[in-house]
């Protein structure tokens, strides 16, 4: 009882350090299992046990026989189907060919290119040194969005690399799947044989489970078959079913079917896809905790000293600054991506839970099965596990700056808000160059922003995890322009520091309107311009208007003609190839001749030279 309360202590306190050091929480995790297994059980304990004991003997510990075995299968099914989830085809519109390119062309080179390193180095038979290689091919989620979370990046390095992550899970794994079947069945002549029979049915089953019962689970949800109190554990049950039953069918086939069921109901039309979300994200961030300590804990020192040797460090050179290049490079090739952004993406390619899980179950498999050289499996792969993760997590931002990716100044513009008006001006920017991202809880008013090519997504901006979204790291402007004050004073009070590097901007409130603000500069438009003075300048002329501006006379007469006019509201000044909000251009102090100014609603003419001097 004491073990298992531990491991989920210890997990919960991991996950917390991690979040406030802003560092990758498989470290903590990985630190900590090694210290209460290998290294107490060598330095700490008495006896020479360890304080947490996965298995000992074969027959006793927490998780005796196959127990240790059973749990991690059922545990990384369900974090990959949370990855699964989070998966939305938008996303990847300009750089889905690099993105099929890294999972295939990428993921061969990683396995072929890494399999003849480990064979040279450790003298690894080749079978074992596929093993290997397939499962060093993933990348993983948990511990790319934490090194990239703090470091300014266009949005398709960002999505590159998380896509990446995500997708290249499952098929390492069904590499790695593979290699180990020719290694069970003792290699040979069956090799073409059982390797092709046993991928066809991993490919038929995994994705005809994951497919089906991905709609079917839809189907009940959206014709309220499922009572709300039971939605999330039902989900649970059924992403444990799949596995477990396209597991009965084709074994090792459950981690594709649970990733096809969450793209699926990621992708699909499934109401309280946001509750499902929140309840597997903190499932996941649980099992993930327990995982790496169990995971950890399990290895012996023994396993650890086989490390202590220069060809170590030579077969992580070898993966980390040949073979991550040379795949990320063949697979950019002719894209539309810088070669300083190509070399930023060589740089980070961490590898996460699922690479260490596997590979704990298959090497203390092949250990029972008697597999000359597989005592080497495990602690080599938690070597490059860890090592990617250490070098990654304390070299990427430097590495960022150093080749040129790091932005300078975050200039993307997030709008709190994706109404008829709020679309017209996203569109308006868009158009002018800027990076324009909407997020609105209103999934009409994100699928309209989405069928008008805007970047837009269904979000609750009371969600704080909003503030961890590494494709919004080059955001530095935030406008809340909902119908709500209070979403829009929320999200301009705990945002600000995540997104309003330049600014944060709203709608003025009915409060502010009646007290005359002094500080006109906290309102996106004017201090007496509201949600409905917005709605109201859309519904007279949905158009934005330029005028050009001479001097500053003609520049004061339009604010003045506009702050009177109701249905006319001031947006934007353009002057040099640059756009400005109408605060921001006045905090700056920018001369007030030749520009453009721009406003929305009805039309006012030449009316404002009337009183100009010009």
């Amino acid at each position: 009882m004491l073990e298992l309360a531990g491991i989920i202590i210890l997990g919960i306190l991991a996950q917390w350090f991690a979040w406030k050091f802003k560092i990758p929480a498989i470290l903590p995790l990985i630190l900590i299992g090694l210290l209460v297994g290998p290294i107490a059980a060598a330095y700490l304990s008495e006896d020479g046990s360890k304080w947490i004991e996965p298995i000992w003997n074969g027959t006793k510990g927490l998780f005796p026989g196959d127990g240790l075995y059973y749990f991690v299968s059922l545990a990384i099914s369900v974090v990959l189907f949370e990855g699964g989830l989070t998966l939305k085809r938008s996303e990847i519109k300009n750089v889905g060919p690099v993105i099929t390119k890294l999972i295939t062309l990428g993921s061969a080179i990683t396995f072929f290119g890494a399999a003849i390193a480990a064979h040279y180095t450790f003298n690894l038979g080749w079978d074992l040194s596929f093993l290997f290689s397939g499962l060093i091919i993933v990348t993983g989620p948990t511990v790319i969005t934490p090194i990239l979370r703090n470091i300014p990046l266009k949005k398709d390095i960002s999505t590159v690399l998380k896509w990446e992550g995500i997708l290249i899970d499952p098929i390492g794994a069904l590499v790695a799947v593979l290699v180990f079947e020719f290694i069970s069945v003792g290699g040979g002549g069956g090799f073409t044989k059982t390797a092709l029979i046993e991928f066809g049915k991993i490919l038929l089953f995994g994705t005809t489970f994951g497919f089906t019962f991905a709609h079917a689970l839809a189907y009940a949800i959206n014709k309220k078959l499922i009572p709300h109190y039971l939605l999330n554990v039902v989900s649970l049950s059924t992403v444990l079913l799949v596995f477990v039953e396209s597991e009965l069918f084709a074994h090792e086939s459950g981690l594709l079917a649970v990733v096809v069921m969450g793209m699926v109901l990621g992708n699909g039309k499934l109401n309280n896809i946001k509750e499902l979300l929140y309840f597997k994200e903190s499932l996941s961030v649980l099992l993930i905790s327990i995982l790496f300590i169990l995971l950890a804990a399990n290895i012996n020192i023994e396993d650890l000293m086989l490390l202590y040797n220069w060809k170590t460090a030579a077969l992580f050179a070898s993966v980390v600054f040949i073979i991550r290049p040379l795949a990320v490079f063949s697979s950019t090739f002719k894209s539309k991506l810088k070669f300083k952004e190509k070399l930023f993406i060589s740089w980070v390619g961490p590898r996460g839970i699922v690479a260490a899980g596997i590979a704990s179950l298959f090497g203390s498999k092949l250990l029972k099965q008697g597999v000359a050289g597989a005592e080497y499996i495990t602690p080599l792969v938690f070597m490059i596990v860890l090592g990617t993760v250490l070098l990654n997590a304390t070299t990427a931002r430097f590495f960022a700056k150093l080749v040129g990716v790091f932005l300078s100044k975050s200039d993307a513009i997030l709008f709190v808000g994706a109404s008829n008006p709020v679309r017209l001006i996203a569109s308006y920017l868009k158009q002018k160059g800027k990076r324009v991202i909407l997020i609105d809880s209103n999934k009409i008013f994100i699928q309209q922003a989405l069928d008008n090519d805007l970047d837009a997504f269904e979000v609750d901006v009371y969600d704080d995890e909003l503030a961890n979204n590494i494709e919004l790291n080059d955001v530095g402007y935030l406008i809340a322009l909902t119908g709500s004050d209070a979403v829009n004073n929320h999200a301009i009070t705990s945002f600000t520091k995540d997104f309003g590097e330049h600014g944060s901007y709203k709608l003025a409130s009915s409060t502010e309107i009646i007290n005359a603000p002094k500080d006109a500069r906290a309102s996106f438009f004017t201090p007496n311009d509201d949600y409905i003075n917005l709605s109201e300048a859309y519904r007279e002329d949905p158009k934005i208007h330029e005028v050009t501006i001479s001097s500053p006379q003609e520049y004061y007469n339009i604010l003045t003609l506009l702050s009177t006019e109701e249905k006319s509201i001031p947006l934007f000044v353009q002057k040099d190839k640059g756009i400005y909000l109408i605060s921001e251009f006045e905090k700056l102090g920018v001369d007030k001749k030749e520009l453009t100014f721009s406003y929305l609603g009805k039309s006012i003419g030449d009316s404002y030279k009337s009183n100009s001097n010009v």
